[in-house]
């Protein structure tokens, strides 16, 4: 009876394990590392304009990749050095920059495209821009960590005189 007793302990268990295996690979917790991994991108993104922000760009460039490109509410193309230098030597100043939707994240393997809505306060060559934007992040996975490789910004100015200025060449 002792041996019956074991062995009814032991199919026990492993069926209730079974269910919990086959419960957890049919319940919406499977999607749970997708869910970490877009909350993971979100702080992220939210780290990266932070960094932008401070003038950190050594803690931007971890986050970007070396191929990066920016296109900015110009239409201008931007390499991650061009981007970041124009921060480094003043001709670009983020004052503030912060989501102000949710920020959208889909993935795809080794990519994720964030999408959101941001307010901007910056100083553009020695004019101030404050207005809100679209922006379009898109992530790659490369060696183990996340990093930015492709940021398009569409501008929703709040006075399109100034924003037009802003963007024009100097003289």
């Amino acid at each position: 009876m002792n041996g019956k007793r074991i062995t009814l302990i032991a199919v026990t268990g492993a069926t209730l394990a079974l269910a919990l295996i086959g419960g957890a690979l049919a319940s919406p917790q499977v999607s749970s590392s997708r869910v970490s991994q877009a909350d993971r991108l979100r702080t992220l993104e939210r780290t990266r304009l932070q960094a932008l922000v401070d003038g950190d760009t050594a803690a931007a460039r971890m986050l970007t990749a070396p191929d990066f490109q920016l296109i900015n509410p110009a239409g201008v193309a931007l390499t991650r050095g061009d981007f970041l230098g124009a921060i480094e030597a003043g001709d670009l100043d983020f004052l503030v920059q912060e989501p102000i939707s949710p920020i959208a994240v889909r993935l795809h393997g080794t990519t994720a495209a964030l999408r959101y809505e941001s307010s901007f306060d910056l100083v553009v060559g020695g004019t101030r821009l404050t207005h809100e934007a679209w922006t379009t992040s898109i992530y790659e996975r490369r060696h183990g960590r996340w990093q930015v490789v492709w940021a398009q910004t569409t501008a929703v100015p709040n006075n399109v005189g100034l924003l037009i200025e802003a963007l024009e060449p100097p003289a």
